[in-house]
Formats: C-alpha cells, structure tokens, sequence
C-alpha cells in the first residue's frame, strides 16, 4: 500500500482528499502547517509522495519541499495551487516538486497524478532490455537507481531519473515535447505541458558544466530535445 502525506490547512480541503486518497488504497497521513509534515517526515518511514499545499501556518510548501529534497531526491512530491497562482507552479518545480495541480481539482484528475508519479518512484526492473546506460562520462544503472557523471552520484527526482532513462534510451534521438509528456508523465496527463521545460532546465543545472551551453541535453529547434551522445 502507497504511503502519501498531505499537508493542507484547510481542513475541509484536507478531509475531502484524505477520503478519497483511502477509498483508492492509499495509506494516508496528514499534516495542517509546515513544522507538522516536517516532524511526519522525519519521524515516519516509507512515505511515497507527499502533497504540499503552498500556503500554510508556519514553513509554507516550498521549505518543506526544499528540506525532503536536501535527504531525499526518491519520494514523489505534488504541489496543490490556485489556478491564479501560475508563478507558484513555475516555482514549485524548480524547487523539486515533480507535478502540480490546481485547484479546485476532482478527485479522479488527483489519483491520476498520484499513480502517474509512482509508477516513476517504482520503476519496473523486470520490463527493461537493459538495466544500465553508459553515454560518455554520463551511468545510469536501474537496478541501484543511481546516476553518475564521472563516477560521482547525481540525486535525481523520480521524474528526473525518468526523464534520463528515456533520453539515454534514444540516444541522439529528436524528442518532442508531446512524446517525453506521453512517455514520462503519461498520456492522461492534464497539467501543463511547460513542466517539461522546467524539468530539462532543472537537469542542465545538474549535470551539465555550463547548463546555458548544454553540451549533453541539447535543444532541438522547432522539435524538443535530445541526449547527445558520443560521436555526434
């Protein structure tokens, strides 16, 4: 059974959620301001994603995120913001958030999510040709779930890591904006299809020298993104 925590301060908000999050077999905890989720966090293991409302008594949303991705790249994490709020969203994924989604929301559109972003968290190793990727400096290995660059661990998120599994798979490969949405977040993805923006930005900051001259995930004019391999 999936573990979510929910950190919302509106209680009605929180227990519509909460309902629908058990009634889909979800395990559920669930926190009303910042310091609260952060003691859960801290105190309570295995849990698989957590939602954030971004405004909260205490720490708000971004700081809680912040402080799971100082320890913990794995754990699947979900903003929930007003649709006004665009800056917000844009905000909360360069802090590490893998997905938001705006309220109001129906209960169908969260799960979704939810279950998109964990099927990222548990990747499949029994489906996959080939459980490691070398490309120049660059190793990924799917059995221990680590990404290295000159034998030097990355932390990536799961949509991350996803976003490199695909990449190195079709090396050299021109990948459109539609097919990494289809391929990483799935097709019954509703949000915003910038979150593919942000992602690939949030990579170069990780794994590229000079993340505004990307030499290894490179932008394909008129067409997306591709992983640049050796000898191209």
């Amino acid at each position: 059974m999936s573990k979510v925590l929910i950190l919302e301060d509106e209680e009605s908000i929180r227990s519509f959620i909460v309902i629908n999050l058990k009634r889909n077999g979800f395990e559920v905890l669930e926190a009303g301001e910042g310091n609260e989720a952060l003691h859960i966090l801290q105190t309570v293991p295995g849990i698989d994603v957590a939602l954030l409302d971004v405004m909260v008594p205490g720490i708000d949303g971004f700081e809680v995120c912040r402080r799971i991705r100082e320890t913990n790249e794995r754990m699947g994490i979900i903003f929930l913001t007003a649709k006004v709020q665009e800056q917000d969203k844009v905000y909360a994924l360069s802090v590490g958030a893998d997905d938001h989604v705006s309220k109001p929301f129906s209960p169908t559109e969260l799960i979704a999510r939810i279950r998109s972003l964990l099927r990222r968290v548990n990747v499949h190793q029994e489906t996959a040709a080939k459980v490691t990727f070398d490309s120049g400096p660059f190793k990924l290995d799917l059995i221990s779930k680590q990404f290295k660059k000159n034998n030097l661990a990355i932390e990536l998120t799961p949509t991350e890591f996803s976003l490199i599994q695909f990449f190195l798979e079709k090396e050299n490969t021109p990948l459109s904006r539609d097919v990494l949405l289809d391929h990483v977040w799935g097709k019954e993805y509703m949000g915003d299809p910038k979150i593919v923006d942000v992602n690939i930005r949030r990579l170069r900051q990780k794994i590229e020298d000079n993340p505004s001259e990307p030499e290894y995930l490179q932008t394909v004019w008129g067409h997306g993104y591709k992983w640049k391999g050796q000898g191209q």
